[in-house]
């Protein structure tokens, strides 16, 4: 697949505006932090999620993957960008689970990070940049 053109500033600000929104919804009550995630699919649909935490940690829900399991179950599969706010007073990058999942379905898709309160100060990174040497599975291997 040929390499996915950079999301102008423009479009990244609009994704990472989107995420900062849904970051209000977030369930968080244990860890107070809060995520929100807007993932751009390659048809131009926009996805979001938020982290939804549980009293019995293993079972919470990050943002980025709350959004592209939204976007799977809506039929998206092929991914352009996903923008990721949360923390306080700096980025929050994604998790390794997140990461995995991400690459799973893109790995050159751009990830967007910003801090709730710079939301102008993106920095941009691509699924296979944050996880390099993934796993892949070979069926047989």
């Amino acid at each position: 697949m040929a390499p996915l053109p950079p999301l102008s500033e423009k479009e990244a600000f609009e994704l990472v505006r989107a995420a900062a929104a849904v970051r209000a919804n977030a369930h968080a009550p244990y860890s107070q932090f809060q995520v929100g995630a807007a993932l751009l699919t390659s048809s131009g649909r926009v996805f979001v999620g938020c982290n939804v935490e549980n009293a019995s940690y293993g079972l919470s829900l990050c943002a980025e993957r709350s959004a592209i399991v939204s976007a799977v179950a809506a039929g998206e599969r092929a991914f352009r960008a996903i923008a990721v706010v949360g923390g306080s007073g700096q980025i929050a990058t994604p998790c390794g689970a997140c990461r995995q999942f991400m690459v799973e379905f893109t790995p050159e898709m751009e990830v967007l990070l910003a801090a709730p309160e710079a939301l102008d100060a993106i920095t941009r990174s691509t699924a296979a940049q944050l996880l390099p040497d993934y796993f892949v599975f070979r069926k047989g291997a």
